[in-house]
């Protein structure tokens, strides 16, 4: 997804872009993503005096480790996506009395090309769910011998006492 800079400022061309993107090699030696769907990008491109801007939609279907109970889980990820770019300027120097809020509105892009990819995978991760859960009455697994508590109960004791109290337990007995 390249797009020429200064063409589509100078001409202010609108261009619409309906890809689909691979994510295995964002997704990597992730334990936590067991499967992720393409990308799907629906976005339009426009060019106006100065700068570019990319609006639209991305969605991609997940399947995510439950943080809980590590099942896997389903997840229909739809993301909006705007961003507003500029080329870099070359006498950023001079200039440093520019507006802060101006900086954080637009992305600057050294070069003429402008590559989408990586800024869409970024807005992607940022969406991603934290910490995605099968159910939200998911029990987990059990701390002593991993068993899944949504499948069967077990028979550990889970008592939790502070070690600062520890010695006060014994007090209590009969």
């Amino acid at each position: 997804m390249l797009f020429q800079m200064r063409e589509m400022m100078a001409k202010g061309l609108k261009t619409t872009v309906k890809e689909e993107l691979d994510l295995n090699d964002l997704f990597k030696g992730r334990s936590d993503v067991i499967h992720a769907g393409p990308l799907h990008v629906s976005i339009e491109v426009t060019g106006h005096d100065g700068y570019i801007t990319a609006e639209g939609e991305l969605s991609a279907d997940l399947e995510l480790a439950c943080s809980r109970c590590l099942e896997p889980t389903k997840e229909r990820t739809v993301i909006p996506f705007y961003e507003q770019f500029k080329p870099t300027e070359k006498d950023s120097s001079d200039n440093e009395e520019s507006d802060e809020d101006e900086k954080d509105e637009f992305v600057e892009v050294a070069g003429d090309k402008l590559d989408l990819k990586p800024y869409l995978e970024e807005s992607l991760l940022l969406f991603m769910p934290f910490a995605p859960l099968c159910d939200k009455d998911c029990k987990g697994l059990c701390q002593v011998c991993g068993q899944n508590l949504n499948e069967h109960t077990c028979s550990c004791k889970n008592e939790k006492i502070d070690p600062r109290f520890a010695a006060l337990k014994d007090l209590f007995k009969e």
